[in-house]
């Protein structure tokens, strides 16, 4: 199941995976609702009314909150395979590697972060890391149904490989000397960001050609990791907007 008006109509429209069947709460109206429910028509997709308690218990009781009325069931979303990932990435290709996010509406966040900034891709690892769950597929609010998400096994190493193929490696440190906004970001770039405990582990951290911090105001330890990946995310498509203008385009950086 995955939950949320954004989340189902955007894999109704993407079509990267099976639209079984779409549960809409009785009452739920407005604009948004019909256009799932004509996107559902067009698509062939059964739609069904069901009472609160019905959605509810499709839904579960964790998504109490979020699920907006309406669910689908769905086929599992495939993982993109690693190498077929990059063999894809243009010359100016962004990714963004999320090392260790255990929370699942996090990786959402994040998700959804990398798509709005046109990240060509997500690299989670293999263990010890939140997967591509319902809770997560609301959280990234369509994303998920745009940007390939990929599974390594060793992040180190894939970070390795990443600078074979000329990508410029930036891990987001809370302890790195260089603030976020003093790195000349490169168009080929791969951000990493860290779990909500650790940040970035060590050999990987080690592994990055650069590392930079988002300083805070006083009393602040960290900001929310889809907000810390936006800053830099956003701050290295200025860079490139500007570097593209040329120099009569140089003053609006």
């Amino acid at each position: 199941m995955i939950f949320g008006i954004n989340a189902v109509h955007a894999a109704l429209s993407a079509g990267r995976r099976r639209v079984e069947r779409i549960f809409v709460e009785r009452g739920r109206h407005g604009g948004r609702v019909a256009q799932l429910q004509s996107l559902a028509r067009s698509k062939g997709v059964p739609l069904e009314l069901v009472d609160e308690k019905q959605i509810q218990r499709l839904a579960g009781e964790h998504t109490r909150a979020a699920h907006q009325g309406v669910l689908a069931s769905v086929s599992a979303m495939p993982y993109t395979d690693p190498e077929d990932l990059l063999a894809g990435c243009p010359p100016d290709a962004v990714l963004l590697l999320a090392d260790g996010v255990e929370d699942p509406r996090n990786l959402g966040a994040l998700i959804r972060t990398a798509a709005a900034a046109g990240a060509a891709g997500v690299i989670i690892p293999e263990r010890r890391a939140a997967g591509l769950s319902p809770l997560a597929a609301k959280a990234a609010s369509g994303g998920l149904e745009v940007v390939p998400i990929a599974r390594v096994g060793n992040m180190a190493s894939f970070v390795k490989r990443l600078k074979e193929l000329s990508f410029w490696t930036v891990a987001l440190d809370a302890e790195a000397e260089k603030p976020w906004d003093a790195l000349d970001y490169p168009d080929r770039l791969a951000l990493v960001v860290g779990g909500e405990s650790d940040g970035v582990r060590r050999l990987v951290r080690q592994t990055c050609d650069e590392a930079v911090r988002i300083p805070l105001s006083r009393g602040m330890e960290s900001l929310n990791l889809s907000v810390a990946a936006g800053v830099c995310l956003f701050e290295a498509l200025r860079q490139r907007r500007v570097r593209r203008a040329g120099p009569e385009g140089a003053g609006g950086r």
